[in-house]
């Protein structure tokens, strides 16, 4: 009986969070171990049928890193990253499009399906969804900078009941242009922008961002961002995740978090749970994220 109690006060504790997400939108970008182990895949998909059942409307916005790079090393075409962003050349772009696009999209959208979800895949390319340009002016070769995200067409998607799955491509304005390969991280927070989400979750294979001791930043703002990159706490992969985050606070999005995917229903825990995991990412001058910032910064 204690333990039937406990499950029953678990909900409880749950019903301001039931209220405060109905409705509403939350981007999450969905990778690493996540989306590779068929256990952790059950358990997302689980999860993400459960947030539209209490009336919150996912985005899914998936990367796909992992397969592109084995693919690419079988088909002996090189590869090569330049501050956490895949240099494409045109090759390469083939085969992002053949991973994201063709394999991984449709494979996240069956699960989810499979689950009881009402799943669309999708890529940028769909009806104008993500429009981009070269990177750097084309240092990065076929890897895009996006210039526009089709909101409009996302809210059609949602208020029909279902839940877009995006393949990260975008459109070029160019005639037969092969397209751009988009960093799945901007991606998911420009939609998110888009949209006016409340939340863009990221799962990743690490428990957040970490300090030089390798300890667990819990909070961080703008400010504490561009401190941590100058000292190479933030470096590599995870710069586009934090630029994306806090570009994101800044235009519309109530709160964007960066958690650990290998934690079985880690979106659960972030979003339903007094504690949450991870790192979250707020603006000091937003009243409604919920942070004590005096106390942030007496700490």
């Amino acid at each position: 009986m204690a333990q039937a109690n406990q499950k029953v006060q678990t909900l409880i504790d749950a019903i301001p969070y039931f209220k405060k997400f109905y409705g509403k939108v939350v981007v999450i970008k969905y990778g690493g171990s996540a989306q590779t182990s068929d256990d952790l895949k059950d358990k997302f998909a689980q999860d993400i049928v459960l947030l539209t059942l209490l009336g919150i409307k996912p985005i899914v916005v998936h990367g796909g890193g992992a397969r592109i790079t084995e693919l690419l090393t079988k088909l002996e075409i090189p590869s090569s990253f330049k501050d956490g962003y895949r240099v494409t050349c045109k090759d390469s772009m083939r085969v992002v499009e053949m991973v994201l696009s063709g394999e991984i999209n449709k494979n996240i959208s069956s699960l989810l399906n499979y689950h009881g979800a009402k799943a669309i895949g999708i890529s940028g390319k769909d009806s104008n969804l993500i429009s981009a340009v070269a990177k750097d002016n084309g240092a990065l070769g076929y890897t895009g900078d996006i210039t526009s995200v089709n909101g409009e067409m996302l809210f059609k998607l949602i208020n029909e009941g279902f839940i877009p799955v995006i393949a990260p491509i975008a459109n070029s304005d160019e005639p037969n242009h092969p397209g751009y390969n988009i960093n799945a991280d901007v991606a998911a927070c420009k939609i998110a922008m888009a949209v006016k989400a409340q939340k863009v979750i990221f799962l990743t294979d690490t428990i957040g961002v970490l300090n030089k001791s390798g300890e667990l930043i819990q909070t961080l703002d703008k400010q504490s961002v561009e401190i941590f990159k100058k000292d190479g706490t933030i470096a590599g992969g995870m710069i586009p995740k934090v630029d994306s985050c806090i570009e994101a606070i800044h235009n519309g999005v109530n709160k964007a978090h960066i958690i650990d995917g290998r934690v079985e229903h880690s979106i659960l825990l972030e979003l339903f749970t007094n504690d949450g995991i991870g790192t979250q990412f707020i603006r000091v001058d937003n009243p409604n994220n919920g942070v004590d910032i005096k106390k942030l910064l007496d700490n």
